[in-house]
């Protein structure tokens, strides 16, 4: 019966890291993606006052 025990404990801190990881990789895509947007609004602004 501690078998079990022991393999579920296992299982469940092994869900527990992967919700972990999964939420620092949605985040970490949504930031850059945030950074990327932000960079090319500013190479846009850039490039509009040089035509100018």
């Amino acid at each position: 019966m501690s078998f079990l025990l022991c393999i579920a404990q296992y299982l469940v801190e092994m869900v527990i890291l992967l919700a972990i990881g999964l939420l620092g990789a949605f985040i970490g895509i949504k930031l850059r993606k945030h950074k990327d947007a932000k960079k090319a609004a500013e190479a846009t602004v850039m490039a509009d006052e040089k035509n100018e």
